[in-house]
């Protein structure tokens, strides 16, 4: 599998992200390997939390909560999905598929031998990991889903996601950034924009984020649609505490805490939220308060 590599220069002296680089190789399933980033910060023998990005963000959007559930006593990990970030990124769209990013992320959950796992999804974040919830249940302890859904495709999708598939096909140059921008409340720096914006030094570096949208499950005979569903029905059995903290001012995904509440019998009881003043990207909108309600939830639920 052909892919780019992002210079490491690319990352030099970005605000409030002075992270230790750390890396590991998973296989393409095409006879080579590909390099995965990975923040992990904290003690190796705390209690992890893995938080997981979406499209098109990667583990700089957790740049602001990372310290402080590090300094609450935990193992934070944040890794770059394939394509995101510090990782590597296929220079073919056709080598994007929904099934390989869950393969990749659980490679990455073998490999590290986590178990015990607090996972905060967000976006496509909640997308591969409520996959790997599903399907490698034994390594997760809770969840806490921000902004997220697991589509199976049975169901049309809202407006707004039809808009943000059909722009990010036909836009000429796929403005990163920008895009975080619009989905946060509160306008963004130049200098955080910029960050977005700097594992792409071109736009061949992108086919990962452009092909994204089309990934997502709209119709039943979509190729990860029996995967989902099969992983709905694990998730209709999950006892574990499941936490959901939606955002009140995000319109493509509005609506989906409450089918989660409905259907994942883990929900029943717990706290849940919703984060005020906050798009698309709570982590840039309200990180302070989500790694608070993330931190409660552990000591609210923990033996």
């Amino acid at each position: 599998m052909e892919y780019l590599r992002t210079d490491d220069s690319c990352f030099s002296a970005l605000e409030d992200y002075d992270f230790s680089a750390n890396y590991l190789t998973v296989d393409d399933t095409e006879g080579g390997q590909l390099r995965v980033h990975y923040v992990d910060e904290g003690p190796k023998t705390a209690t992890p939390i893995l938080l997981m990005h979406g499209e098109p963000t990667w583990s700089y959007l957790y740049r602001k909560m990372i310290p402080l559930l590090v300094a609450a006593g935990y193992r934070v990990i944040a890794p770059d999905l394939i394509g995101f970030g510090r990782s590597d990124k296929p220079t073919k769209r056709s080598d994007y598929t929904y099934q390989r990013h869950v393969d990749w992320m659980r490679s990455l959950l073998e490999q590290l031998e986590l178990t015990d796992i607090t996972l905060f999804c967000q976006d496509w974040g909640g997308l591969i990991g409520l996959r790997l919830v599903a399907e490698e249940g034994q390594r997760f302890a809770r969840v806490v889903a921000g902004n997220t859904m697991l589509p199976t495709g049975e169901h049309a999708p809202g407006e707004a996601f039809v808009q943000w598939q059909k722009y990010s096909q036909e836009v000429a140059e796929f403005p990163t950034g920008a895009i975080i921008n619009g989905g946060a409340v509160m306008p963004l720096s130049e200098s955080t924009i910029a960050a977005y914006n700097a594992p792409y030094p071109s736009e061949a570096y992108k086919e990962g984020a452009r092909q994204f949208p089309l990934l997502v499950p709209t119709r039943p005979t979509d190729p990860a649609s029996k995967s989902n569903k099969a992983a709905w029905q694990m998730l209709a059995k999950w006892q574990k505490p499941f936490l959901t903290a939606f955002s009140d001012s995000d319109p493509i995904t509005k609506g989906g805490d409450k089918i989660m509440q409905k259907l994942i019998p883990g929900t029943k009881g717990q706290a849940h939220i919703t984060i005020e003043a906050a798009g698309h990207f709570l982590q840039e909108d309200q990180p302070e308060q989500l790694a608070q309600v993330i931190q409660a939830f552990i000591e609210s639920t923990s033996a």
